[in-house]
């Protein structure tokens, strides 16, 4: 990616950006990225890069992540779906979207963020094609279903929280780290808003373990600097 033009654009503005979507296609998110760019949308696309597992001869697994603004997703969003309305003309009709049933396939527009956007329009095209159209008020209801689900918190960290005050008692820094995860971690929406990932009960936890860590460290770094 060395060189690319669109690797790391606007970086110095990093902290106002949030994460749009992902790729394992490097092609795509560079077609995704000039398109971003020549619309006038600042976005930045980084790689990493995960390593094969032990004793395969896999290549690692490379994957491309694109950020935004938050005010820029719906834009992108529109963009995309362009893009993809013209990649499913050619697509071949083995596709295994192809032999979803009716209810498969509403179950990829109620979940399109676990989808690509080209599997999303392929899916409103074929119940369209099968005489099952969703309308615009339909797929609104959908993604405003679907932000309501994914923006309630994660399931209880219950292992977490006991390890979190249990290490509180051995100086405190995991505890201090462990809390702060709780307390602080957050996820994105596909709508770009940022919600907290943990529910108030274990933010809660997360507070007191945080809190308990930085006394107990306080306490034992006194403790073995004064004996």
């Amino acid at each position: 990616m060395a060189g690319d033009p669109i690797l790391d654009y606007q970086e110095e503005h990093t902290d106002q950006f949030v994460v749009f979507r992902k790729f394992n296609d490097e092609e795509y998110a560079n077609e995704i990225g000039s398109a971003f760019k020549d619309s006038k949308i600042d976005y930045i696309i980084s790689e990493t890069t995960t390593p094969a597992p032990l004793l395969t001869n896999s290549e690692p697994i490379k994957e491309f992540t694109i950020k935004l603004r938050k005010g820029d997703f719906n834009k992108a969003e529109n963009i995309i779906i362009g893009i993809s309305k013209k990649q499913i003309e050619g697509i071949d009709s083995d596709y295994h979207l192809f032999q979803f049933t009716d209810e498969e396939l509403m179950e990829v527009i109620f979940k399109s963020d676990e989808w690509s956007p080209l599997d999303l329009v392929l899916a409103q095209k074929i119940l369209k094609e099968r005489g099952k159209e969703i309308d615009i008020i339909q797929t609104s209801k959908l993604k405003q279903e679907r932000l309501v689900e994914l923006s309630k918190p994660d399931k209880s960290e219950t292992l977490w929280i006991v390890l979190g005050y249990i290490f509180s008692l051995f100086g405190g820094i995991l505890a201090i780290i462990i809390g702060w995860l709780l307390l602080s971690q957050k996820k994105t929406l596909p709508n770009g808003v940022r919600v907290y990932a943990n529910s108030p009960s274990d933010r809660k936890h997360g507070n007191r373990i945080f809190l308990l860590g930085i006394s107990c460290f306080i306490l034992w770094t006194i403790w073995n600097f004064v004996k």
